[in-house]
């Protein structure tokens, strides 16, 4: 009789995991809560990601959270009205890229009135919260470690570089992986995986040329299989100035030439199939013309034919 329960309940536990795994979901909702790469402080880089078909969202950098909620709001694309309320109960973490203030801004900001939840980011990335944002004499400790005293509402959490984690309260899981911003400073990419379906987004970067390192080079290693697979549904990449800035000026950023010059090396390993791959385009620098300049210059040198995109701020992107 004993064996006999024993061996019922892992036919029902065998069939509530296969069952789950049946039902996942494939592909993403991403709404862009912020886009730019400076100036407007209502607009600046963030992220929030959801397996498709559910409201469980992580954030990817938040240099802005409740101007974007807001917009998000005003589209439709909440059931809720109030942004506060959506960045408490949706937003399930926060994944850092580096620490500079227009990637953080937002979480910083909102911190007093947001919930209980977990920070993510490398070692670089926390100690700089820890010790520059997050402290009694520039704002208050909501953090679970540094000065005293210790609001503990954030939770940090030290990321491996190409170690896959699973998010609580989420159906996805992140890999994160180095990238390099004005070598030897270090920023992030993040691989994120509903079932198995992936998107990357990639915090400011240099190109390799530039930054005379390889990290981009590793990380279109590892992600081109799943290019020729098509499982990778998306690529959100910073293009920060156009094609006049000189390479000395770029302080760990990219130009449409170095794009399309990194973009190239990812097509050829992945046996030229990056065309149909949409390629969001991220953290354009503020100026007069910048941002058709840069669109510009993409076009021209877009020779390989990708399927290039721009995030806007408030709209919804539906990833298969």
């Amino acid at each position: 009789m004993r064996l006999h329960i024993i061996l019922l309940g892992a036919v029902l536990l065998f069939r509530g995991l296969d069952a789950k795994a049946q039902t996942a979901s494939t592909g993403f909702t991403v709404i862009p809560l912020g886009v730019k790469g400076g100036l407007d402080e209502a607009n600046l880089s963030s992220y929030i990601v959801t397996a498709k078909g559910s409201s469980n969202y992580i954030c990817l950098d938040a240099g802005t959270i409740n101007a974007g909620l807001q917009k998000a709001v005003a589209n439709k694309l909440f059931t809720e009205q109030s942004a506060e309320e959506i960045q408490k109960n949706k937003i399930k973490a926060y994944f850092i890229s580096h620490a500079h203030l227009d990637h953080v801004a937002g979480l910083i900001l909102n911190s007093p009135n947001d919930s209980p939840k977990n920070i993510y980011g490398f070692s670089s990335v926390i100690e700089i919260m820890k010790n520059n944002y997050f402290t009694a004499k520039s704002w208050a400790n909501f953090g679970s470690e540094g000065d005293k005293p210790i609001l503990n509402k954030y939770t940090y959490n030290y990321l491996t570089p190409s170690k896959e984690i699973e998010i609580p309260n989420t159906e996805l899981y992140v890999t994160p992986y180095i990238l390099s911003h004005v070598n030897p400073y270090q920023s992030s990419a993040f691989l994120v995986r509903n079932n198995n379906s992936y998107l990357l987004y990639l915090g400011d970067t240099g190109a390799d040329e530039v930054e005379k390192s390889n990290q981009l080079e590793l990380l279109w290693k590892a992600v081109a299989d799943k290019v020729m697979t098509q499982t990778l549904k998306a690529i959100f990449i910073e293009v920060s100035f156009d094609n006049t800035m000189p390479n000395k000026a770029l302080y760990g950023h990219l130009t449409p030439r170095l794009l399309m010059q990194e973009m190239k090396v990812l097509n050829k390993l992945s046996n030229g199939k990056l065309q149909k791959l949409p390629i969001y385009i991220t953290h354009i620098k503020p100026c007069a013309s910048c941002e058709s300049s840069i669109k510009k210059d993409i076009t021209l040198s877009n020779t390989e034919g990708l399927t290039i995109k721009y995030a806007q701020q408030g709209k919804a992107i539906q990833l298969p």
